[in-house]
């Protein structure tokens, strides 16, 4: 894949047409595609900003539009984590189309986290590692078994519903596993500092993954 600076695509999954952004450092040792939650978009500030980190380290990302905007109009998609994972895995095969396609993580948030872990856990997904930030790997039910991508999950120390949730999912994982506690973060990582350090547990967790074995799928 060539080096790109912040490129404007269209992923296609299947017929449809999505909005992205992706940027592939020279020399990247793979390229971490984002699936945002609920209300959110490629746009989200707070995923920007894990990407920069990311491509700052030299890793690639892929930012995009899980759906179109026509489809957003029916908030039972927003929350449709199979619809959300079979684009994901869609998309992701129109990425591993592109020349010198690189070994692939997920990063995801939200419910983001669990259409990622969905996708993931389907035969031959082949992705690298994935991070959850403030996810739902819940949602991703009986699914997370199948799960083989070594698989952080971070959550915010003030976020005690969710901290639970991840908890009890990350008992079904069966793949190399964490979890990573932000001291004083609430769900979204609004706090001084603490948004800062979930990126950075990102950062090291696809350097270590995507940088050694390229995939673990």
């Amino acid at each position: 894949m060539a080096s790109f600076s912040d490129i404007e695509v269209e992923p296609i999954a299947g017929t449809t047409r999505l909005a992205g952004s992706l940027t592939v450092p020279a020399g990247a040792p793979g390229v971490v595609i984002f699936a945002h939650g609920s209300g959110s978009s490629r746009h989200s500030p707070r995923n920007r900003y894990v990407a920069s980190v990311l491509t700052e380290a030299g890793l690639g990302t892929l930012l995009f539009d899980l759906l179109t905007q026509d489809e957003e109009l029916d908030r039972a998609n927003v929350f449709d984590i199979g619809l959300l994972a079979e684009r994901l895995s869609q998309v992701t095969a129109w990425l591993r189309a592109q020349p010198r396609p690189e070994p692939i993580g997920y990063f995801g948030a939200s419910t983001g986290a669990a259409a990622a872990l969905w996708a993931a856990a389907e035969p031959g997904a082949e992705i690298g590692a994935i991070v959850s930030r403030g996810g739902r790997p819940d949602l991703a039910g009986p699914r997370l078994g199948a799960v083989t991508a070594p698989t952080l999950l971070i959550v915010g120390g003030a976020d005690p519903a969710v901290l639970d949730l991840n908890t009890e999912a990350r008992a079904q994982l069966r793949c190399a596993n964490d979890l990573a506690i932000v001291s004083g973060a609430t769900h979204l990582f609004e706090e001084p500092g603490t948004l800062a350090v979930a990126a950075e547990l990102a950062r090291d967790w696809f350097l270590r993954y995507l940088g050694s074995t390229g995939s673990a799928g």
